[in-house]
């Protein structure tokens, strides 16, 4: 008996989850031994085959020179910095600890699309987003022996960095097509980060060849995924999906590297989540009946 759209849609989005898990303890590894930008590089150049394949298969490569060249750039760059800071957080702290501060992208997507976008946010979601900060300041715990360090404000960085990739995406949305939004991604990211880490390049060990590999496979897949989950399924019902990422990375983090997030994490994991998720449903609520809602994040890259 075939799975009805929306059910396929959320198995699909699961899957895409547990893709990008993988992917990011591939980062997490990879991070351990090299620099931050290498990493970066490594991840954009390693994905880029398996996303231009798909892309051919599926027809697509024409659209790859209609785009607005200059946001598509400063899209690129800014993703740079953003996966940089994201290795250099995820190779001295936890994965559920990063995991938990980079879900207070969702939050900074909402705010900033007010100054960026012109949106409209009413009091009950900007208290969402306040709420959510105060998650942050819980996890990093500034005044103790918390997450506060270089490690925690680059994951947040790198929050800020997807959060406004983001909001680019929201308005090359409007003329550039899916295929060229990750294919552009992933290609400057490889290019800019290539070019800042080369200075500084360290030999890549043969050992570390699968885990590259690897990163380049599941971050080709999740992407796929994800692009085919919001393809068939309603955006609302998706969105929350993404938590579930928490969940792999308290696994990967206790059979990979034998730890766990500690009480204050799992405090400020919960009201980041609970957040987020109330955001989502006043999002819905707010949307409902739009026409023109704003594209899913399957086109983040």
């Amino acid at each position: 008996m075939p799975l009805a759209p929306q059910t396929r849609a959320a198995l699909t989005m699961l899957l895409a989850v547990a893709a990008f898990a993988l992917m990011d303890a591939g980062l997490k590894h990879l991070a351990a031994s090299y620099p931050p930008m290498q990493v970066a590089a490594l991840r954009g150049t390693a994905s880029l085959p398996f996303i231009l394949a798909w892309v051919a298969a599926s027809g697509a490569l024409p659209s790859l020179w209609r785009v607005r060249w200059g946001l598509q750039v400063f899209r690129g760059l800014v993703s740079v910095g953003m996966i940089a800071c994201f290795a250099y957080g995820l190779a001295r702290m936890p994965m559920s600890t990063a995991y938990t501060l980079f879900f207070v992208a969702p939050l900074l997507i909402t705010a900033l699309s007010v100054p960026i976008l012109g949106e409209k946010v009413g009091p009950r979601r900007w208290t969402a987003i306040v709420v959510g900060m105060v998650g942050v300041i819980v996890v990093m715990r500034p005044t103790g022996e918390g997450a506060l360090s270089l490690a925690a404000l680059a994951v947040v960085i790198a929050a800020i960095g997807y959060s406004v990739s983001a909001i680019t995406v929201r308005v090359l949305a409007r003329t550039d097509s899916t295929a060229s939004m990750i294919v552009w991604l992933l290609f400057f990211l490889a290019l800019g980060a290539g070019i800042l880490a080369w200075p500084d390049w360290v030999p890549i060990r043969r050992a570390d060849l699968w885990v590259i590999v690897g990163l380049g496979l599941a971050g080709a897949i999740g992407q796929y995924a994800l692009t085919e989950a919001f393809r068939v399924g309603e955006a609302s019902l998706l969105a929350p999906l993404e938590y579930t990422g928490l969940v792999w990375s308290v696994l990967l983090d206790l059979m990979v590297w034998g730890v766990l997030p500690d009480p204050a994490t799992w405090t400020g994991a919960g009201i980041i989540v609970a957040s987020g998720l109330y955001l989502l449903r006043r999002e819905r609520i707010v949307h409902a009946g739009d026409p023109d809602p704003p594209p899913p994040p399957g086109t983040l890259g």
